[in-house]
Order: C-alpha cells, then structure tokens, then sequence
C-alpha cells in the first residue's frame, strides 16, 4: 500500500511541475510579447530601455513562481508519501503555493468550464478566458459559439 501511495504522490507531483513550467513559459512569452508591444510604441530610447527591463522583471519572476511551486510540490509529495495529511491536493485541483488559486477541499464533480451558483444554475467560468492574470486560463479568449 505504501508503494501506491509514494507512486500516486511522484505522479501528482509530476504533473504538478508540468503545470508550473507550462504556466511559467506562458507568462515568459506574454512578457516577450508585451516587451515588443512597448518597444514598438516607445517614443525614446529610454522608454525602450524600461520595456526591456520590465520583461526581464517579469521573466524573473515567472521562473521563480516556477520554483517556488516545484519546492511546494515536492514538500507536498513527502508529506502525502509519509502519511500526512492530505489537505493540499495538486495537479487540476488546488494548490495554494500558486498564486489565483482557491485553496480547500476537492472540485466536485463539475463540469471543466463551469461553476454552480448557489441557485444551483450553472454560470461560465472566467477564469478560462484571456486577459486574466490572476488565474489558469487558457491564454487565449474563450469563445462559447455554437450553443
């Protein structure tokens, strides 16, 4: 049984630094997208210089929310491989070392894409669509045509 649990602990932990190097290289990429953008509009010299550092800024930071997660993840792993308590679960679910996440008990059995009202209607989720840069989206806008 332990076994099990030291595999499913590595495999959550994986897929949780998987996560983290996705997220980071997206938020690489809008950096080099958005420096190019200010580059582009900047009136001097100067302001180019500044775009370029607030990209580097930027990048910094992307890398160390990275290993700030990878550090998480793996203290999370022995403590679920040791038998602790499982309060932080990782992967699709909530992770409270990552910014734009809520942290507490499981998702439920949801939709992907959705959140139940306390009406019980269900309402799109923002969080899946561009220009948030709080949360996990999708990077891109979310359309939902043809409903």
């Amino acid at each position: 049984m332990q076994t099990g649990k030291n595999a499913a602990a590595s495999v959550k932990e994986t897929a949780s630094n998987i996560a983290a190097s996705a997220k980071s290289g997206m938020d690489k990429t809008k950096a080099t997208v958005q420096e190019k953008v200010e580059r582009v509009t900047a009136h001097n010299p100067m302001e180019k210089d500044m775009a370029t550092q607030h990209k580097q800024e930027k990048m910094n930071q992307a890398e160390m929310n990275k290993q700030e997660a990878r550090e998480h993840n793996a203290a999370a792993k022995h403590t679920n491989a040791a038998g602790g308590t499982t309060g932080h679960s990782v992967g699709l679910h909530h992770t409270p070392a990552i910014p734009g996440q809520v942290t507490g008990g499981g998702i439920g059995s949801h939709p992907i894409g959705t959140a139940t009202a306390t009406s019980g209607t269900t309402a799109p989720n923002t969080h899946l669509g561009g220009g948030n840069n709080t949360g996990y989206g999708t990077g891109g806008g979310y359309s939902r045509s043809g409903r």
